[in-house]
């Protein structure tokens, strides 16, 4: 049973992708908003790792109470430690701020950004590159860093870039 639930649990997340990023398919209306966050909300209850990326930052970002935020964060937190990338860099990016659950530890913002970065996530090369450049983060001013992580930062960029023809 617990793989029928998985592939319904998959099948769910992609529904509920599509109504998010396709706008010809339905139109963005309140009712289709709502019946995305439930199935985002879903998959992320049952523990789907994208699912619980997408739905965490929409939660921390999006909600004004600090029980959905919180709530979120912890998502996002889940997500990363499943491997998600860009949840990896939101952690990176929270542990940089801080909130109400996650107070700001620099030393946890560098390893999440370092983690993010080697996985392949430009922006956190680019952060830590800045970073070691301006003695950020409680790192030491380091050139030799930076120039690491920026051309680290550059090659994913150029990897990421759309190719135009």
């Amino acid at each position: 049973m617990p793989e029928a639930s998985s592939l319904f649990t998959r099948l769910e997340y992609r529904v509920a992708d599509r109504l998010f990023h396709t706008r010809w398919l339905l139109p963005r209306s309140p009712r289709t908003q709502r019946l995305t966050l439930r199935l985002f909300k879903r998959c992320a209850e049952a523990g789907h790792p994208d699912a619980l990326s997408v739905y965490g930052h929409m939660l921390f970002h999006r909600s004004s109470s600090p029980q959905d935020k919180a709530r979120g964060a912890r998502y996002v937190v889940e997500a990363a430690h499943a491997g998600d990338l860009k949840a990896q860099y939101q952690v990176a990016k929270i542990y940089e701020h801080g909130c109400a659950q996650y107070p700001r530890r620099d030393e946890y913002a560098v390893t999440w950004y370092a983690r993010a970065a080697e996985a392949g996530h430009y922006l956190a090369a680019e952060r830590l590159a800045r970073a070691y450049r301006q003695g950020e983060l409680g790192l030491a001013l380091d050139t030799e860093q930076a120039a690491f992580w920026q051309d680290l930062a550059d090659q994913r960029a150029t990897l990421q870039a759309p190719a135009t023809a």
